[in-house]
């Protein structure tokens, strides 16, 4: 055996090993070590539940009840707070299952309020309420046992931060006109104008047809419609009919949801039974539009285009660009059957 063959490898071994140990001892004295280029990404500050009044005439269609899954699930993701649901329709069933859907989402204590002694009493004939109603517990039996909306409105209104609230009508705005209307009380010293002002951040509403056109939510109550977009002190988001036309939901709703759901039970229903228009996949999904608008804004679903609206005597309505008014519209950006999954996605929510 050569023994060059052997001592040479074992310098080479012994020489390596040194320059390992001189290198770990000047790092150890402070010498500049490689640092990466970029910094940790940190985690986006995590924004504040918005405040939310939701205002229904929950009876008519059956996507009010999408709209109030849209909403609980939101709530549960820390997205919302749901302040008070209110009905803006006399119809005998809209209280008692606004009462059933905040049940099931484990908020018993949401306020419910109702118009009273005026406005639309709009049901459907498969009288799909009642029928749902009827399968869970609840205390109010009829619409007329709610509250009056106005006391609580305003009562809810005047516990808010300034310019915090955001209200969402997605039926007539009888009980908005009201609220305008409405005068200083035990809740607040402010007629409802000046609390308007003070406490909302802004209203979105499901209705009317963009830029021109006649839809059922605007005209069915044309009188306080004129009078609320006239008079209202806030930015006002509008998603026309036109938006929730393209957006369908329930199929799948109806077969993942729990059988004991009370909005799966409402969408099975009425596929079935409905009076109006249904499409074989699922319903226009015009109200949930604007509750998600309500929530997290027009982006990156909707774009907004800004003017003023103007009601006419019949309930038409037609928009003024540039007008002087801080309000606005959705025109489509994100394809409308993504947003339906998206949408479907939070309607198909449970309850923790």
């Amino acid at each position: 055996m050569n023994p060059e063959k052997i001592i040479k490898p074992v310098c080479l071994l012994l020489a390596l090993a040194l320059l390992g140990y001189a290198g770990r001892s000047l790092a150890s004295k402070g010498t500049a070590r490689y640092k990466p280029d970029y910094k940790p990404m940190l985690a986006a500050p995590r924004q504040k539940p918005v405040r939310i009044i939701l205002d229904t005439d929950i009876a008519p269609d059956f996507d009010d009840a999408g709209a109030m899954a849209v909403l609980h699930a939101l709530a549960d993701k820390g997205e919302a707070k749901i302040l008070a649901t209110v009905s803006c329709n006399r119809y005998p069933g809209c209280a008692p299952l606004l009462e059933v859907i905040n049940n099931y989402y484990k908020k018993p204590a949401i306020p419910i309020g109702a118009v009273k002694n005026e406005g639309a009493n709009f049901g459907d004939k498969n009288k799909w309420n009642e029928v749902v109603v009827a399968n869970f517990p609840h205390k109010l039996q009829t619409t007329d046992e709610a509250p009056d909306a106005i006391g609580v409105y305003r009562s809810v209104l005047a516990k808010q931060p300034n310019n915090s609230a955001v209200i969402v009508t997605i039926g007539f705005l009888t009980n908005l006109k009201n609220l305008l209307q409405s005068g200083p009380d035990k809740y607040s010293k402010l007629d409802g104008a000046a609390l308007v002002a003070k406490k909302v951040k802004r209203l979105v509403v499901m209705g009317g047809a963009f830029p021109q056109g006649k839809e059922f939510n605007i005209h069915i109550d044309a009188s306080s419609s004129k009078y609320t977009f006239a008079h209202w002190p806030t930015p006002v988001l509008f998603s026309g009919v036109e938006i929730g036309n393209k957006i369908l939901t329930g199929n799948r709703l109806i077969q993942q949801a729990s059988a004991h759901n009370p909005i799966r039970q409402s969408y099975e229903y009425c596929l079935k039974t409905y009076q109006g228009k249904t499409h074989p996949t699922g319903r226009m999904s015009w109200d949930q539009t604007a509750v998600l608008a309500a929530v997290r804004g027009p982006e990156p679903y909707w774009k907004a285009i800004t003017g003023q609206i103007k009601i006419n005597e019949d309930g038409t309505n037609e928009w003024i660009a540039g007008g002087s008014k801080q309000h606005s519209y959705l025109v489509e950006k994100m394809p409308p059957e993504e947003v339906a999954v998206i949408i479907e996605d939070l309607m198909l929510h449970e309850p923790r």
